[in-house]
C-alpha cells in the first residue's frame, strides 16, 4: 500500500526517541513491499526530495515567524498528501495532527494517530487545542504504552491500541571499541538530550555517593544539550571530574558502541513516553537502572531487568547501582534476561502489528 508518514523533524539532524523511531518505521515498512513517503521540515543543508532506506523524503521548508511558519508548514503538508496521494496516512504526534484533519475531509484520505509522549503528557498549548478533534477524526489511534492509552483516552474516549517502539537487533550486534573514552573497571553510561526533564543533575548526585565507595567507576554522559554547562559545573562542584566523562553528541550509530562499552545504563528521567534507549540498552545486555515514571513502568521489572527509582533521588540512584556493580552474577542473570526480552521489541515485529492496524483501518483481509 502508499503510505504517507507525517513527523515534524526526522534525520539526520534530529535523533530524538520519535526520529529515529519514524526513521526505521519507515524503512521496515518499504522493505515489506509498501510505498511509503515521509513528509517532514526541511533542514538546512538537506535536499527537499530525496530517497533513502527504500522510502521517499519530502521535506518542506518553514518560512516566517512561529506562527505563519506553522499555517503555511500546515498548509503544504496537505499539498504534498494531494500530491502523493496515499492509501492512509500515518501520523507521528498529536502535535502533527492537523493536516491529517483537513486532508481527511478534503480527500477523505483516512488516518492513523500515533501518540508519541510528550505529545500527550506534555502537550503544547496548540496541541492541547487540537487533540480531541485529532483522535476523534482518526481512523485507529495507537498509543505507546497502557498508561499513554489512559491518558489519551482521558482526551478522548475511544478505542486505542497499544504498540511500541522497536528496535533494531542486528545494530547491537557488532562490538567496536570507543577511543574517546577512557575504560575504568567499570562503566556507567547515559544516552540522552541533557535538558531538565532528563534528571541528570540528580545522576551526578548519586556518582558523588558511588565514586566515595567505588573510585573505579566511571560516569558516560553521551548527549549534548542547553544544561551541559551547568551540568560540567556541578561535576566541578561535586569534585568527581575524573570520574564524569562528558562525550557531547555522537551519530546514533555509533551510541551502540557506548553501550557495548559499559556495564549499566541509567536513565534518571523525570517523565518520559516509551525510551527507546532502554530498549537499546537492553539488547546489548546492560542492566537498567530508571526512574519510576510513566513510559518506564512498561518496560523495567525489579530484579529483573534492573531497578526502578523514585525520580529526583540521588541516594536511591546511588543504592541501584552499587546493588549491581557489586554483584557480578546478577549481573549476569539481569543481562541475559535483558537480551531475551528486547527480542519482543524488533522493528520486524513491530511492523507488522502495525500493518494489521493499517490493514483493519482500510478493510482489507
Amino acid at each position: 500500500m502508499k503510505i504517507a508518514i507525517l513527523v515534524d523533524l526526522f534525520p539526520p539532524k534530529w535523533l530524538a526517541g520519535t526520529e529515529i523511531a519514524t526513521y526505521h518505521m519507515a524503512g521496515h515498512l518499504a522493505q515489506r513491499g509498501h510505498e511509503v513517503h515521509v513528509i517532514t521540515s526541511l533542514d538546512e543543508g538537506l535536499l527537499e526530495e530525496s530517497y533513502e532506506l527504500g522510502f521517499y523524503v519530502h521535506r518542506l521548508p518553514r518560512v516566517g515567524n512561529r506562527f505563519s511558519s506553522a499555517f503555511f508548514f500546515c498548509i503544504d503538508i496537505i499539498e504534498e498528501i494531494q500530491k502523493i496521494n496515499p492509501e492512509i496516512v500515518h501520523v507521528q504526534s498529536l502535535a502533527v495532527a492537523v493536516p491529517a484533519v483537513i486532508s481527511k475531509k478534503l480527500y477523505k484520505t483516512p488516518y492513523v494517530l500515533w501518540g508519541r509522549g510528550s505529545d500527550v503528557y506534555l502537550p503544547h498549548w496548540s496541541t492541547k487545542l487540537t487533540s480531541k478533534i485529532a483522535m476523534k477524526n482518526a481512523d485507529s489511534v495507537i498509543a505507546l504504552t497502557e498508561d499513554m492509552r489512559q491518558a489519551m483516552r482521558s482526551v478522548y474516549d475511544r478505542n486505542i491500541a497499544v504498540i511500541p517502539n522497536g528496535i533494531n537487533l542486528k545494530e547491537h550486534t557488532e562490538k567496536r571499541p570507543v577511543k574517546e573514552v577512557e575504560c575504568f573497571s567499570k562503566n556507567v553510561l547515559f544516552v540522552g538530550r541533557l535538558h531538565p526533564i532528563k534528571g541528570v543533575q540528580y545522576l551526578l548526585q548519586a556518582m558523588k555517593i558511588v565514586h566515595e565507595k567505588m573510585p573505579d567507576v566511571k560516569l558516560i554522559l553521551v548527549g549534548d544539550g542547553e544544561e551541559r554547562e551547568r551540568l560540567e559545573s556541578l561535576t566541578d562542584s561535586l569534585e568527581i571530574q575524573e570520574c564524569v566523562e562528558f562525550v557531547g553528541r555522537v551519530p546514533h550509530e555509533r551510541v551502540t558502541d557506548y553501550m557495548n562499552q559499559s556495564d549499566i545504563f541509567v536513565l534518571p528521567s523525570l517523565s518520559e513516553g516509551f525510551p527507546v534507549t532502554i530498549l537499546e540498552a537492553m539488547t546489548c545486555g546492560l542492566p537498567i537502572v530508571a526512574t519510576r515514571v510513566r513510559g518506564v513502568l512498561d518496560i523495567i521489572e525489579n530484579d529483573i531487568n534492573g531497578y526502578l527509582v523514585d525520580s529526583m533521588n540521588p541516594e536511591q540512584i546511588a543504592w541501584a547501582l552499587q546493588k549491581i556493580l557489586e554483584n557480578e552474577q546478577l549481573r549476569e542473570n539481569i543481562s541475559s534476561n535483558n537480551r531475551d526480552e528486547a527480542e519482543k521489541y524488533s522493528w520486524d515485529k513491530v511492523v507488522i502489528r502495525l500493518e494489521g492496524i493499517y490493514q483493519s483501518t482500510l478493510g482489507l483481509p
